[in-house]
């Protein structure tokens, strides 16, 4: 494999397209996107893989896989943690689930610019992001969760609350496209901002150390919370304990394995803050595992350099990365 500095688009465009058809063989006759065929389908991953199929060209399953969100969400506006062949496996309701649908829309929007789509995913989007927003606390962060008996988790994850905060941008986009007024939507966001930048100590409530993992890391800078010199200088701070030379970016700092996933989120976020030789880079390592067999590798573990999971593909693998190529290439 060559340096992706020298990747020819066609060559670029060709894995796009295998990895497109990857999610789309897996993807059920319901429209949902499991992880692979006999696995659960989560609400969250299955926009993502819609997201990617939109950037490879494949409007009509994205539709698919966005008529069956319309169709399992539940009357309050949210999603279950996952589903094994449309039914209920996890009955948490999670508020990062329920606001995603507003970006996978936005996104569609953005490759298609069909208003058509918005104003049938409005209904959709806006109990998604009220369910969310319901579950706001006084302090602007967002409780990760309800239980399976209705109560409120104790806490919240940042990388969850700033995926929220980001979807809320594209409700608001979408709202405008469409001529809805949503301000107290403008003002949750401010709130959770506030909280995303000054108040650290509220998503230490959860009782397990999460900032351990990479994705609390980089993603204040993926989801746009930080921008220019401080996302850079964010970024800087731990990528010597967060990313494995010549294999990308680690699960966690205290795990020498790396994921295709947390790794593609962290070319996205790096074109973002306009750090693009070292997204190249993180490309480049990435594309030098994979093979002949359709998907993408989740990741490898060190030193023993194995495939892990042993010969598990999974859609939501081969989504991240499809969005890692259209970041660099768009940049």
């Amino acid at each position: 494999m060559q340096p992706t500095s020298r990747m020819t688009y066609r060559a670029l465009r060709d894995l796009v397209d295998k990895q497109a058809s990857f999610i789309v063989k897996n993807q059920l006759p319901s429209g949902a996107i499991p992880w692979y065929r006999g696995g659960v389908t989560d609400p969250w991953d299955h926009v993502e893989a819609a997201i990617a199929l939109d950037l490879a060209g494949r409007y009509s399953e994205s539709a698919a896989a966005y008529g069956w969100s319309r169709d399992m969400q539940n009357l309050d506006g949210s999603w279950y943690s996952s589903y094994l062949n449309d039914q209920p496996q996890e009955w948490v309701r999670d508020t990062n689930f329920a606001a995603y649908i507003a970006s996978g829309t936005w996104l569609n929007y953005m490759a298609t610019g069909n208003v058509a789509f918005l104003r049938e995913m409005w209904p959709t989007v806006e109990k998604g992001l009220e369910f969310a927003l319901g579950l706001q606390r006084p302090t602007g962060e967002v409780s990760w969760a309800l239980s399976e008996k209705g109560n409120a988790w104790p806490g919240a994850i940042l990388t969850s609350c700033c995926c929220i905060w980001r979807s809320i941008q594209s409700a608001l986009s979408i709202a405008q496209v469409l001529g809805k007024d949503m301000p107290h939507w403008q003002g949750a966001a401010d709130r959770l901002l506030k909280a995303i930048k000054e108040y650290p100590e509220v998503f230490d409530r959860m009782g397990e150390n999460k900032r351990r993992y990479a994705m609390n890391w980089f993603y204040p800078v993926l989801t746009g919370v930080l921008t220019g010199n401080k996302a850079r200088r964010h970024i800087e701070r731990e990528w010597n304990d967060l990313v494995l030379d010549g294999w990308g970016c680690r699960v966690a700092a205290d795990e020498d394995v790396t994921a295709v996933a947390e790794t593609s989120e962290l070319i996205i976020a790096l074109c973002l803050c306009g750090q693009h030789d070292k997204a190249a880079l993180l490309l480049d390592w990435t594309l030098r595992i994979q093979d002949d067999d359709p998907g993408f590798p989740r990741g490898i573990k060190l030193p023993e350099r194995e495939e892990c999971p042993a010969g598990e593909r999974a859609t939501w693998t081969s989504a991240a990365l499809i969005m890692a190529i259209a970041a660099m290439a768009r940049t």
